[in-house]
């Protein structure tokens, strides 16, 4: 180790990369490791149109103009993956090398859960996703079914529409958890069916997906959607691994937090959707991590 940060970023989603603005702006040495692309959800966003002051933006767009404020006031950039942080805020990454910082900002995110159902796994890339921005445009012409009822899935059904001959949303209950616009949006489309009351319980494939197995919840009965593209949105779990043993979390894994983002170590702190809270939005991470160099550059300064 040749040199100690006053603020370690982990994670460059709207989080890490508000933290590393305010942070490299007030003048600290700061640091911001992501093991993928930066921008963390915002990637995986088509249009955002409630972030105040902006009335409609593309996720990537979004996420390309943070980084660029980010490291403009000089906030180091490392491309890695974290996989254990110490107490005393040693960062240790997947290659061997160790990080040392004053203060330490998980800002992870959460990873997309899985249906955990038969042919999934093997089928990832193949005709499951996650990412309807992503990979959208290879089902031109196509029929995809959605699952889930939340924002996210009606959302990026809407979207999917642009690309797929025709969407199938499938839910558990009988009604969508949504907001009101979005099923408004997808009642208004032909080109989306709406089957409830039913699960998942196989995806088919010949070496990519032909189809998926739904089971009614209620009657049991079993119908077979052919379909080439599966997009799961049945919420999401916390990546906080790298602090797992540091007493830190919730029996879900989700970090807790006091009011100023802070952790029960000293020093160690986490903000976004990594940390337990009612609204994981793009607006509450940004204002997370914006706290959360407020604290650091106090904290710096104080020592």
């Amino acid at each position: 180790m040749s040199e100690i940060y006053d603020l370690a970023i982990i994670g460059a989603g709207p989080a890490g990369m508000a933290a590393a603005l305010y942070a490299s702006r007030s003048g600290l040495k700061t640091c911001m490791i992501e093991s993928g692309a930066p921008g963390g959800k915002l990637l995986k966003t088509y249009h955002i149109e409630n972030y105040p002051g902006v009335k409609g933006v593309g996720g990537a767009e979004l996420a390309t103009n943070m980084l660029d404020q980010a490291l403009e006031f000089g906030t180091e950039y490392i491309a890695g993956e974290v996989v254990k942080v110490d107490e005393d805020k040693t960062l240790h990454l997947a290659d061997g090398s160790t990080i040392k910082a004053q203060c330490v900002l998980l800002a992870t995110g959460t990873k997309e859960r899985m249906l955990n159902i038969p042919g999934e796994k093997e089928n990832v890339g193949k005709g499951v996703s996650f990412c309807a921005v992503c990979d959208g445009a290879f089902f031109r012409g196509k029929d995809i079914v959605v699952i889930g009822g939340g924002n996210s899935a009606l959302e990026e059904s809407v979207f999917l529409t642009q690309f797929a001959r025709k969407i199938y949303i499938v839910i558990r209950r009988d009604e969508f958890r949504a907001e009101k616009k979005f099923q408004r949006e997808v009642e208004e489309n032909d080109k989306i069916e709406v089957i409830k009351e039913s699960v998942p319980v196989e995806v088919l494939s010949d070496g990519k997906v032909t189809g998926i197995v739904i089971q009614n919840v209620k009657t049991q009965e079993k119908q077979t959607i052919e379909c080439s593209g599966i997009f799961p949105y049945v919420g999401s779990d916390p990546i906080s691994d790298c602090v797992k043993d540091l007493g830190v979390c919730n029996d879900h894994g989700y970090v807790k937090v006091d009011r100023n983002m802070e952790t029960k170590i000293d020093g160690l702190f986490a903000a976004g959707d990594v940390v337990d809270k009612q609204l994981p939005q793009v607006v509450t991470a940004v204002g997370d991590g914006a706290l959360v160099a407020q604290q650091a550059f106090k904290k710096v300064k104080e020592k």
